[in-house]
């Protein structure tokens, strides 16, 4: 509870000299002029339940009185609370899924099911943004739209395969997926635009050269991250072999970090470099710090006035007063 006026508090210092007033006039008013013997007897007489119920009304000016004490300080019930409201952030993910994604070089998975599960991670700690993903091999696909719901997402990325079970021709168009993406972006109006690319190749498909992707994106005020994922001597890459069931076949897939490079310098972002698991996972916490959504936070407070409460019962208590002191408690002159 607020008081509007605390200063009127300081009115309670008057009741207990208000008190000490009233009784001693009243030990005044007991003491008698001249004695008389058969005052004596008088005294004697039982007080009747009338004579004993005087008190109360001082007891109920005293209530009346504090009570309107509370109402000049002006009691209110304060309420703060606070409204945020999120600067959110598009974000398109695009995932390489060709064919060297099926490479066995991080710890207990392959290339894409590590990058699966990492940007499910990097999906957990996102709020208020609306977030997208592109697969991309010899062409790029939007999987997903722009959307807020997240476990939808999620699914989505829990069912994405390497050339998405052959639907996808091979090979690795990273201008195509940076188009694809901008496309999707350019008519944001989110004041913050970014994509998150990663692949492990080089860009030998597709009909758009990656640096004038990065250009255009650029123009529309898109900040690319790109990230190289796998070892630089290489890796196994599994195949089903009809006698001998899964074999590995030794291919060191190309990675074109300069081109990488240059995408993210163009587009005034970053690029990333990911060899294991737990580096893969720093890169994406690192983007998730760089490029985090921003809250205004406004506060208010919502304040009822409670004068009432107190206002009511004094009225009530002082009209009761004046009821009792006027009949039953009343006073023979």
């Amino acid at each position: 509870m607020h008081l509007e006026f605390p200063i009127f508090l300081s009115l309670f210092l008057i009741l207990p000299m208000l008190a000490m007033y009233l009784r001693r006039q009243q030990k005044r008013a007991n003491l008698p002029a001249i004695r008389f013997g058969e005052l004596e007897g008088i005294r004697q007489i039982p007080k009747t339940p009338a004579v004993k119920l005087l008190p109360l009304l001082k007891v109920i000016r005293f209530i009346v009185i504090a009570l309107l004490i509370f109402t000049l300080a002006r009691p209110q019930l304060s309420q703060s609370q606070e409204r945020r409201f999120a600067e959110g952030i598009n974000i398109f993910l695009a995932l390489d899924v060709s064919e060297s994604m099926r490479a066995e070089d991080f710890k207990d998975a392959n290339r894409l099911q590590t990058a699966k599960s990492v940007i499910q991670d990097f999906l957990r700690n996102r709020e208020s943004d609306r977030i997208g993903l592109v697969v991309f091999s010899g062409e790029s696909f939007t999987l997903c739209p722009l959307t807020l719901d997240y476990s939808v997402l999620v699914e989505l990325l829990d069912n994405v395969e390497v050339a998405m079970g052959g639907q996808l021709q091979d090979g690795t168009a990273i201008g195509d997926a940076i188009a694809t993406t901008t496309h999707r972006l350019r008519d944001s109006e989110a004041k913050t635009k970014i994509v998150i690319l990663l692949t492990d190749g080089e860009n030998n498909a597709g009909t758009i050269d990656p640096g004038t992707a990065a250009s255009l994106a650029q123009s529309f005020g898109i900040r690319v991250y790109t990230i190289g994922m796998g070892k630089e001597e290489g890796a196994r890459i599994p195949y089903e072999d009809t006698t001998f069931g899964k074999r590995y076949r030794e291919e060191l897939t190309y990675l074109d970090e300069d081109t990488l490079k240059q995408i993210a310098n163009t587009t005034g972002a970053r690029y990333f470099r990911a060899t294991d698991v737990q580096s893969l996972k720093q890169v994406y916490a690192e983007i998730d710090q760089l490029e985090k959504t921003k809250f205004k936070v406004v506060s208010y407070t919502e304040r009822q006035e409670l004068a009432a409460y107190f206002l009511i019962p004094a009225a009530l208590l002082l009209g009761l007063e004046i009821l009792l002191s006027n009949t039953i408690l009343r006073k023979i002159p």
